[in-house]
Order: structure tokens, then sequence, then C-alpha cells
């Protein structure tokens, strides 16, 4: 197709850009995302079918609503037997579009009529076929409309010239019949109904001519029905291979989603695996640390031990290297040593040796002195920590090695 002059084409830009641009009242009724595709659309549109002009009109809902919306009015070209003709039509972008499809109408001229029982237009002029009803977003747009319209009616086109009306003759008789008389019943304008055989009358020419009345032979209606069988065969076979496309790409979908899952788990599971490993080594450093401190302590008192057990001091047995050592020493005895004063004190309750007011006294004042006793050792613990921390880093070069 030859695209439209410039000078036409800047004008439907300017026009598309000022519709598309207002607010308020007067604005089209489009979400604001999609303006900018819709101008797209429209600007493709006319670039590839001249003979569709973006317009502004009124639409009048089913339910009696009217509103202001964008069309694309004029005609669609169709190759019907070795003949091109128009066939006006009227794309609506409703509210919705492009997320929904447009609403098509054919819009017959006052010398045309509209097929009966079309496959894909209603008595009212409403189209649907199938590009519409699998309309997709935002891949489908107005150019692949207009192209499937082109193709679906010239297979079966939807509109066909009305022939004029007899002038009356005092010598026809209702019984007579040719080739091109047709008969009406109720005397109005309604649909043509030929006599002899049916006879389809080509489109509305290119040029707004009618074409002369050809009847058509039962070969090229079979082989029409054929085709149209064929085409729906077709369509419904892609239907099912989209669908089953669909439910395994939703499949992979979920495998993935399980895989995401489980490469999540993995990585925590290695992390906490790394972070353990740490712990471990700084623990197996400590570890060699102490028995280095053991050995040089048996070492230094293995000489030391003369004579037997009885000779041996218990609480002179082990000796603290330095205070803060001596100062855990004895914040643990007491300690322990409470511990076991409560148990006694228990025992004792429970044997009715002691009264129960006193024991509630003697707990308590155990409690408080073993308090502060844990209290110590906590802070003396942690000043040991720093020390062994301070020790290892000094010793690290030693154990790498």
């Amino acid at each position: 197709m030859v695209p439209p002059p410039s000078s036409n084409h800047q004008a439907i830009q300017q026009f598309l850009s000022s519709v598309l641009s207002q607010h308020g009242t007067s604005a089209l009724p489009y979400s604001e995302d999609t303006k900018w595709l819709i101008r797209q659309h429209l600007l493709s549109l006319t670039t590839t079918s001249p003979s569709l002009e973006p317009k502004t009109a009124t639409f009048t809902h089913n339910d009696g609503r009217t509103v202001n919306l964008l069309q694309a009015d004029g005609t669609v070209p169709i190759t019907f037997i070795s003949a091109t003709y128009n066939i006006p039509v009227i794309i609506w972008l409703i509210e919705s579009y492009p997320r929904h499809p447009p609403c098509v109408y054919v819009n017959p001229t006052r010398d045309m009529i509209i097929k009966r029982s079309h496959p894909f237009v209603n008595p009212s002029g409403l189209v649907s076929i199938p590009y519409l009803q699998d309309w997709i977003y935002p891949s489908s747009n107005l150019v692949d409309l207009a192209r499937e319209l082109s193709s679906v009616f010239g297979r079966d086109p939807p509109l066909f010239s009305q022939r004029p009306k007899p002038n009356p003759n005092p010598n026809y008789h209702p019984n007579q019949s040719s080739l091109g008389s047709v008969g009406n019943t109720g005397g109005g304008g309604g649909y043509p109904r030929p006599i002899v055989r049916p006879a389809q009358y080509p489109p509305y020419g290119s040029g707004g001519a009618v074409g002369k009345v050809e009847a058509e032979d039962a070969a090229e209606v079979h082989k029409r029905n054929v085709i149209n069988k064929l085409v729906e065969n077709v369509h419904g076979d892609m239907l099912q291979f989209s669908k089953t496309r669909e439910a395994e790409m939703e499949s992979w979908f979920r495998a993935q989603s399980v895989l995401r899952g489980r490469e999540e788990e993995f990585n925590k599971g290695l992390k906490e695996m790394r972070d353990k490993m740490e712990g471990l080594e700084l623990h197996l450093q400590v570890v060699l640390m102490n028995t280095d401190v053991l050995e040089a302590w048996v070492r230094e008192n293995k000489g030391k031990l003369k004579g037997g057990s009885e000779d041996i001091d218990v609480d002179n047995a082990f000796e603290c290297v330095d205070v803060l050592s001596n100062q855990m020493l004895e914040c643990t005895a007491v300690d322990m040593a409470i511990e076991d004063a409560v148990y006694s004190l228990e025992k004792a309750v429970q044997e009715g040796a002691m009264p129960f007011d006193q024991y509630l006294r003697n707990v308590r004042l155990l409690s408080r002195e073993q308090f502060f006793n844990r209290a110590t050792a906590a802070k003396v613990r942690a000043a040991q920590m720093q020390a062994q921390v301070a020790g290892m880093a000094a010793r690290a070069p030693r154990y790498a090695n």
C-alpha cells in the first residue's frame, strides 16, 4: 500500500497528540500509561491503511451510556473472485484498549446489505473474527487487525450490493422469474431473496460502483465451505496447541521456582557450614594454646611430688598463674559451695529439721552472695577471653606454619 502523504500524516500526528493530551472533562477515557501506545497503533494503521482515518465520535454502550472515543473510520480492501472491493468499517477503540480488543463494525451504505448468517458478522454489523477473540496485550495491534479483516472478508464478504426495486409493470406476474429477478415480502426494503437459486451480490466496489449480479455454482460454494471448515479446524488446533504449550510453560515456571528455593536453601546451608568451620578453627587454636599451657605446667611440676598422697595439700595442689585466674577460682568455689549449701537446706526443710521461714532467710542471703560471685566470674571470664585473643594473635604465625 502507498503510505499517506507526509502532510496528511503530520496532520494525523498533530490531531492524535492534541486529543490524547487533553485533561479534565474533555479528556478521552484512556489510561495515561496506554495513550502513547494508542497513538502509535493509530499512526501505524494510517501508514499501512491510508483509507482508515482516525476520528473522535460518541459511542453508545448497550446500557445507554455515551462516551467520546477514538475510532478508525474508512474501508479495508478485499479480493473476491479476482476483483478488488472496499468494505466500509469502523474500528472503535473502547476505554480499556489496548488491554482489550477494539469494537469493530461493518458500516454498510444505503445501497448495501449485510449478508445473512455470516459466521463473523451479526445482523447489527458487529464483527467477531478470531483475531479479536484471541486478542493478546501488548502484541496485538490495529495493523494486524486490518490485515485479518481483509483476509476473512476476502474469503466470505459480509456486504453485498442491493439491487433497486423493479418498477410496477401491469404485465408483471409473481410466478415469472429469471436469474436476475428478486422477490420482496412485506413491501419493505429487507434482504433480497433470489427465486431460482441463491445468488450472492458482489461487494461494494473500490471505486464506489456496484458490480453486476453473478450466480455462484455449487462447486464454488463447496470450495468456499471447505476452505472455511479448514480454517476453523486449523484455528482449533492452534488454540489446543497454545493451551498445551501454556500448561507446559506453567509447569516449567513451577519447577524453576522450586529450584530457586532449593538454591537459596543450599546457599544458606553453605554459609552456615563456613561460619561453623571458622568457629571450629578458632576453638582449635584455643585448645592448642591451652595444651601448650598444660604441658608447660606438667613439665614444671613433674619433679615436685616427692612423698605420698598424704603429704599433698589439696588447697595448694593447683596454683593460679595470674590474679584473674585466682579470682576466677575463688568465685567458682564459692558458687559451687553455695549450691551445695542450698541443696542441704532443701533436704533439711523436707525432713522437717528446719522451719520454713528460717529456710527462706538463709536462701535469700546465700542467693545474694551467689549472684555477686557469678557477676564477678562473668567479668573475669570476659577479661580472660580478651587476654586469650591477644595471645592467639601473637601465636598465630606459629600455628599457621
